[in-house]
This record gives structure tokens, C-alpha cells and sequence, in this order.
């Protein structure tokens, strides 16, 4: 009998592996994806405001390495920083219209990958994928 959580495992290396060789970002003609990272944590936040060591936490890295992913970001014109409203010792980073046309790019790009490799697969199939693979990563979330 074939072990489920050895599977998952699998699949999630070569996932990884993957993301490290940057395989979507240079399909989809990004020749530079370290801002890819600062816009996606930013769209993630959501309304909440993320400076430096906000995208730090987000991407899991030091506030170094963050500093160099949004100066990365900002020289790129995907990110401008702005002055805190609330705390004018704060600077939160928000996405600049090219930034926004890259989210838009990139979410083009990864659905029409994600489409054709579940492109023979029946809507039922491909419903119940998104279900159990968004409870799969909360519960990673969780943990």
C-alpha cells in the first residue's frame, strides 16, 4: 500500500524544486522575480500596511535579505515606500501601478500553466483539488 503523506511529500519537493530554479518567472519572461516575492507578500497582506520587517516575517527571511528583496522591488518600480499615516516612523510599502500590471501578468501566467496541467481532468476533479489542497495549506498554516 502506497504511504499518502510520503506521496504529498514528494509532490511538495518537486513543487520546491521548482520554485528554486524559478521556472515560472523565466517562462513567463521575468528576467528578475526577487521583487515578485515583495508584491506577492504585499497582495497578501491584504489592507494591512507591511514595511521591511513586515515582508521579512512574510518570505521568512532576515531584515537584511528583506531589505535587499524591496530595494530590489522599488528600483524595479514594482513598490514605493510611503510615510505611515499613524507612526511617522514607519514606512509601509505599497504596490506601484506597474507593480499591480506585474500581479495581474503573473496571475495570468501561473492560472494558464495551472489550467493545462489539470486540462484532461473533470470539473469534479479539479474542484475538489482546490478544496483539499487550500485545507492542506492551512493546516500547514496552523502549524
Amino acid at each position: 500500500m502506497v504511504d499518502p503523506v510520503a506521496e504529498v511529500e514528494a509532490a511538495m519537493v518537486a513543487i520546491r524544486r521548482r520554485q528554486t530554479k524559478r521556472m515560472f518567472a523565466r517562462a513567463a519572461g521575468v528576467a528578475d522575480d526577487s521583487g515578485q516575492q515583495v508584491i506577492d507578500a504585499i497582495e497578501t497582506a491584504g489592507p494591512e500596511p507591511l514595511g521591511v520587517n513586515g515582508i521579512a516575517e512574510a518570505l521568512g527571511v532576515d531584515q537584511p535579505r528583506a531589505s535587499k528583496l524591496v530595494a530590489a522591488a522599488v528600483s524595479a518600480g514594482l513598490v514605493r515606500r510611503e510615510a505611515d499615516q499613524l507612526d511617522g516612523r514607519r514606512t509601509n510599502l505599497v504596490l506601484t501601478p506597474a507593480g499591480h500590471d506585474r500581479l495581474a501578468a503573473v496571475h495570468a501566467f501561473r492560472r494558464t500553466r495551472f489550467a493545462e496541467a489539470m486540462t484532461d481532468w473533470p470539473e469534479t476533479d479539479k474542484q475538489a483539488f482546490a478544496t483539499l489542497l487550500t485545507r492542506f495549506v492551512a493546516g500547514l498554516n496552523r502549524t
